[in-house]
C-alpha cells in the first residue's frame, strides 16, 4: 500500500480502495490485536463479547464471521457455543488467524456460499471499509436463513458534545501515533478518516430493513464511541 493513498485530502473509492484496504490489513496483520488491545483500553473484547451475546442464537448454531480478521469475534462465538467461519479478504489476516476455526478467502460482497445457508452473521469494525454497504446488506439478507440474526460492529462518533470532541482527539492525533510506534503509520492514519465512509444510523438501519432485517436496530455503545447494528431475518 502506498502510504500517500491515506495522506491525501480524498479517501480512495471503488477499486482501489479494495486493494489500498486489502493491501493494509496484510501490512497490520501481526501486530493488529496488540495495537487493538492498547488503543481501546482493551474495550474491544466487551464490544465483541456483546455483539456475540445479543445474536441469542441456539447452540450449535452457524456463524459467518465476516472480515474476521485474526479471528477474535471466532474465539468468542465458539465460546458461546457457535460454529463460527471466518472469511476475510486479506490472507494476510486469515494467516494470522488463531481462533482454528475453518477459514475462506472471499469478497464478502459476493460471498461464495448459498442462499439461506448460516443461522447468523457477525462483522467487526468493517463496515467503513467496504465499498457498497447496500450490496454488503442484500448479501446479508441472502445467504442468512429466516429467523437468523446478524449483530455488526463499527466505530462511532458520540453524541455529546464534550466526549465527541475528546474523541475526535484521541482518534485522530493519539492513535495514529500508537499505530506509527508499533505498527504502520500509514494504516492508523487512515482509522480516524475511515469514519467519514459511514452513513448515518438511521440510514444503515433502512438499508438493512430493506434487505429482509424488517427488525433492524441501531446501537451506540460506551458513549457512542462504538456502534452496533442488530437484526432478525425476515
Amino acid at each position: 500500500m502506498s502510504k500517500s493513498t491515506w495522506d491525501r485530502d480524498t479517501l480512495p473509492q471503488g477499486d482501489e480502495k479494495v486493494v489500498a484496504v486489502r493491501q493494509m490489513f496484510d501490512s497490520i496483520a501481526p501486530r493488529y490485536d496488540m495495537v487493538n488491545r492498547i488503543m481501546t483500553f482493551r474495550l474491544d473484547v466487551r464490544w465483541r463479547r456483546k455483539a456475540v451475546r445479543l445474536l441469542a442464537l441456539p447452540p450449535g448454531s452457524l456463524v459467518l464471521d465476516l472480515a474476521s480478521g485474526t479471528g477474535d469475534l471466532c474465539l468468542d462465538l465458539s465460546r458461546a457455543g457457535y460454529q463460527p467461519l471466518s472469511v476475510d479478504l486479506s490472507y494476510g489476516m486469515l494467516a494470522a488467524d488463531r481462533s482454528g476455526s475453518p477459514r475462506t478467502q472471499a469478497d464478502i460482497l459476493n460471498m461464495p456460499f448459498p442462499d439461506d445457508c448460516v443461522d447468523g452473521v457477525t462483522c467487526g469494525f468493517a463496515l467503513r471499509n467496504l465499498v457498497d454497504l447496500p450490496a454488503f446488506f442484500n448479501e446479508l439478507g441472502r445467504v442468512v436463513r429466516p429467523g437468523g440474526r446478524i449483530a455488526l460492529l463499527d466505530v462511532g462518533i458520540p453524541k455529546n458534545r464534550l466526549m465527541r470532541f475528546g474523541h475526535a482527539f484521541y482518534f485522530g492525533k493519539v492513535v495514529p501515533k500508537i499505530g506509527g510506534l508499533l505498527s504502520d503509520k500509514a494504516a492508523y492514519r487512515y482509522l480516524p478518516k475511515s469514519v467519514a465512509y459511514l452513513p448515518s444510523g438511521d440510514v444503515m438501519v433502512a438499508a438493512l430493513r430493506a434487505a429482509g432485517f424488517a427488525d433492524a436496530e441501531h446501537r451506540l455503545l460506551s458513549g457512542g464511541i462504538t456502534q452496533l447494528l442488530l437484526g432478525t431475518r425476515s
